[in-house]
């Protein structure tokens, strides 16, 4: 037998691990969690997922419009600098 050891349970998956667990019994595979925490509600596992679905999705957005951002600078930048030297 095969066997995956983890130190938490969502450093292997955040969503789907019963799926995955399943996945990986039907294939003989064993999935070793070192730091098992408390088990926890449907509700309470439902309002983690939902807040980690945000905070990634938010965290995407704004390195986008930092990155867009970044690139407007230097853009302007580069056009200051070349009107610049054009109007000396």
């Amino acid at each position: 037998m095969e066997r995956v050891v983890v130190n938490y349970k969502d450093r292997l998956m955040r969503f789907g691990f019963e799926i995955f667990e399943e996945l990986c019994k039907s294939n003989g595979v064993e999935i070793e969690i070192i730091n098992q925490t408390e088990d926890k509600t449907y509700e309470n596992e439902l309002v983690e997922d939902v807040l980690t679905i945000i905070t990634v999705f938010s965290a995407k957005l704004y390195g986008s419009r930092s990155h867009k951002n970044k690139k407007i600078k230097e853009t302007n930048e580069k056009l200051f600098d070349d009107y610049h030297v054009v109007s000396q």
